[in-house]
């Protein structure tokens, strides 16, 4: 595959839902061609209307310089799978998470897409190894993990399989900086990649404090919200420590190991009790009712945007 450097970019994305219309958004705006492709009819060509909208938000907001049409007019709806790879140096894919699916489709794309192509999934928790390993081309391929919208949260893991050639990770690395996004590369494979292994262990403890009637369900997210959560903005959970102690890590080891140790020795596996659940469910409806979920996610986004705003200016 060669080094990191590649030639100019051209990119596929392989289903048009969620996720696809999000990295569409992500590589159009950093001025990459794409093509979006969807198995069901009339998907990929009603995506291009919501990525206006979106990208519409996002002028708004201040993030991006261009014209909202501009951007839009690089994404292109593809008629058929062969149509959208055509030319493309990225494939990046967002099917069904489920295995079976995986391993059809990164067949397909194997042998059609040349050899010096990267085959990326987008996939929240299959290995790569799990789909690619009958393949001639398995060497080129690879998870590419992006956060809920990636064109606003931007953190990307990758993640190969043990087979996946490091030029390929390398240079999947480069596309994503240049794309604005920011990667972290996993030197393994592990179940659910490292974002998610994080978060399981925040939300299994959520429902566990619920469970145990020690917090309602509100002030859980408050703790995180206005808590934790304000801090995590800005720096992950080593550096919040090291600048906890005046001595640093060491020195928060010392003084809060035993304590922090303690309470991880009582988080058995946590397996999710239908009691809980419903009681969490119940009380998140009391306070959203459902037909208002897709308001308050666009609320989400807007604050997600804000918040984008004021790290670029801060951090500038």
């Amino acid at each position: 595959m060669g080094a990191a450097e590649s030639p100019a970019e051209r990119v596929a994305l392989v289903g048009a839902g969620l996720i696809g219309r999000a990295w569409a958004i992500v590589f159009a705006r950093a001025g990459l061609p794409v093509t979006l492709w969807d198995p069901a009819e009339g998907v990929a060509e009603a995506a291009r209307g919501t990525i206006l909208e979106r990208l519409a938000d996002l002028r708004a907001a201040g993030l991006i310089a261009e014209a909202p049409e501009q951007v839009a007019a690089r994404v292109t709806a593809a008629p058929t799978l062969e149509a959208a790879i055509h030319s493309a140096t990225h494939v990046q894919e967002q099917g069904p998470e489920r295995v079976e699916v995986k391993r059809e489709l990164f067949a397909r794309l194997d042998a059609l897409c040349p050899r010096e192509v990267v085959l990326a999934s987008s996939t929240s928790g299959i290995p790569a190894s799990a789909f690619t390993e009958g393949l001639a081309g398995r060497a080129r391929c690879l998870v590419a993990h992006p956060v809920n919208p990636p064109y606003l949260v931007p953190l990307v893991e990758l993640v190969g399989a043990p087979w996946t050639d490091p030029a390929v990770v390398a240079r999947t690395r480069a596309l994503m900086e240049r794309v604005g996004q920011v990667p972290v590369t996993a030197l393994k494979e592990t179940r659910g990649f490292v974002l998610n292994r994080l978060q399981a262990a925040l939300v299994a403890e959520a429902f566990r404090l619920v469970r145990d009637g020690v917090m309602s369900v509100e002030d859980v997210d408050r703790c995180v919200r206005d808590g934790l959560g304000l801090r995590w903005s800005f720096m992950g959970p080593f550096e919040t420590i090291d600048l906890n102690a005046p001595g640093g890590v060491a020195d928060y080891v010392a003084r809060f190991g035993p304590l922090m140790g303690g309470i991880t020795q009582e988080q058995a596996p946590y397996d999710y009790d239908a009691p809980t659940v419903a009681r969490v469910a119940a009380e998140r409806r009391a306070a959203l009712p459902l037909e208002r979920i897709e308001e308050r996610s666009a609320w989400r986004d807007r604050r997600l945007m804000a918040l984008v705003a004021h790290k670029r200016e801060q951090m500038a």
